[in-house]
Order: C-alpha cells, then structure tokens, then sequence
C-alpha cells in the first residue's frame, strides 16, 4: 500500500552517534561520580536474554548503506514518512535538508533543564524544523506526568507541535517496570487538553487501561511500534481488546511503528503481516496512513 507513514524508522547504526546509545542504556537518572562495575546481564542488558532473537544479530548492520539506503527501502515498500529515531538535536536541520519531507524528527530533553530547555525546543522547532517532542521516562527513571516536564508540555501547545511518550512495560531491570505506564498520560491529556499526544508502543501489557485512556482523550492516539504484527490477531496474546477497539469504536487511533530494525525483515513482509490482521479494509488503510495524516495535519 502506498502512501505508509511509519511511526518508528530507526537510524541507521553507521549514522548514530554510539555514545548516546551508552548514555541512554546506563544507570538510570544521574550518575554518581564513582560508580562501582554492575552485575552482568543488569538493566538494558536484560533484554538480550528477554528477547533472544534481539540478541542474535537481527539488528541493523554498521555497514548499512546509511539514511540514502534507507530512504531507498522506504521507496521501494511505499512508505511515504517515517518517525525517526535516535538522532541527535543537533542533526534535525541537516536530515530535513537531505531527505525533505520523509521523517518526522522528535527532539527531546533533560528535564533537569527546564526553561533552558524549553526555549531550545522553541528554537529547534522554529528554526530548525523539528517535528515534535519526545518524552521517554524508561531512559531517565522520570514519569511523564512529571512536573518538570509540564513547561515542555505547554510550550508544545503554543507551537502546535505532538508529543510522543514511551507508553509500555520495560524489561531493563534496574529500574521500576512501570515507568511507561499509560496512568502518566492521564494527567497529561487532563492538564493539557489541546495537546496531541501519541503512546508509543502501545501501552503493553496494560492493554485495557490504553485502551480506555484512548475513548476518554480526544487527542490521544497510540502507535504499534515495537510489537510484531502477527502478535495482535494471536489468540490469547493478550492484545485480544486492543485489536477489537483498534477495528471498531478506535479505528481512528492506531498508527503503525513498524521498527523493521528489531525484527530483521524487510518493511514489505512487516506491512504484509499487517495487512494478515482480521482489520476492516478500511480500517487497515487508516492504520497504515490515514490516521497518521490526521495526527500530522498533513492533509
């Protein structure tokens, strides 16, 4: 299907910077200056033994052929824009100038910095043409209902921009499991009622509770990413509600993240297991790009 807009494009390996990847999986919060060697297998290493196939090689390869070749696949699967993830701030203006108009580009921030923070978001997105906020507490151990969060927040109304917000169970176990849970969101789409928001990952396993948060909140819409397909048509996967809604009274909320990165097949076979799913045909094609466009305004 033509026209796909992918709620989360990894960058590719060759074009990241490694450090932030460190940082990102260290000790949650703020390091202390001395910091003793951790157990083997500790926090974000838990998920090489949670999910082996991760853990085999079926991540991008360095030699990967960088945004060019990936720009290429997406042709190629008809994906018009995509989510990108993992760059830094400081490239958004440089992606936007080579590949205009294919990714989305999120910035996000230290919620330690605050107002600093918040008038280089203005900036980024005045001046350098950021998409968007990213909020995700699995990194920082701070949920999003925050307080320190709540000037971003509000200047994300004033710019008009989404936000989207680690919405899931996390397997990093030197930190609590639920810091993504969609409870956060709550308070957030109260506090801030014109303010787009998008869960990302769909709140598993609080299915139910994602579920009811997306009929209680107008602008709430939740994205797949990170989850296989086959997964939600699965009996007994749990993702039972979640695919019922999606098809009926939610039709209008799911985005697809197809995080080809994770699962090491091509974005034709991950868009073919969705078009697998017992979903409306009409429904499919909102999933895959209508409510995306709605979301972004791109009509």
């Amino acid at each position: 299907m033509a026209g796909v807009i992918d709620m989360e494009i990894s960058l590719p390996r060759s074009e990241a910077n490694p450090k932030l990847n460190e940082i990102a999986h260290g000790r949650p919060g703020t390091p202390f200056a001395q910091p003793l060697p951790r157990p083997e297998g500790y926090g974000f290493d838990n998920y090489a033994r949670v999910f082996r196939s991760r853990a085999s090689g079926s991540v991008e390869k360095t030699d990967d052929g960088g945004l060019a070749r990936l720009v290429s696949d997406m042709d190629r699967a008809g994906i018009a824009r995509g989510l990108l993830v993992g760059a830094e701030n400081v490239a958004t203006r440089r992606i936007h100038a080579a590949f205009p108009g294919r990714f989305f580009l999120f910035v996000t921030f230290d919620a330690y910095d605050v107002m600093r923070a918040v008038r280089e978001f203005e900036r980024l997105v005045r001046e350098e043409g950021a998409n968007g906020l990213r909020i995700s507490a699995l990194y920082n151990g701070i949920p999003a209902n925050d307080r320190r969060y709540y000037p971003l927040y509000a200047k994300a109304v004033e710019l008009d921009v989404p936000v989207r917000i680690y919405t899931a169970m996390n397997y990093a176990n030197d930190r609590p499991y639920d810091l993504g849970h969609p409870r956060y969101l709550d308070d957030i789409a109260v506090d801030f009622p014109e303010l787009r928001i998008v869960a990302g990952l769909a709140g598993w396993p609080w299915v139910g509770d994602m579920v009811g948060l997306l009929r209680r909140h107008p602008r709430l819409y939740v994205d797949t990413a990170a989850h296989h397909p086959r997964y939600f048509g699965q009996p007994g996967s749990g993702w039972e509600q979640f695919l019922q809604f999606g098809n009926t009274l939610l039709q209008d909320k799911v985005m697809v993240g197809l995080s080809r990165y994770l699962f090491g097949v091509s974005f034709e076979e991950i868009i073919a297991e969705y078009g697998k799913l017992p979903l409306k045909e009409k429904v499919l094609e909102k999933w895959l790009s209508g409510n995306a466009k709605e979301f972004f305004r791109l009509d």
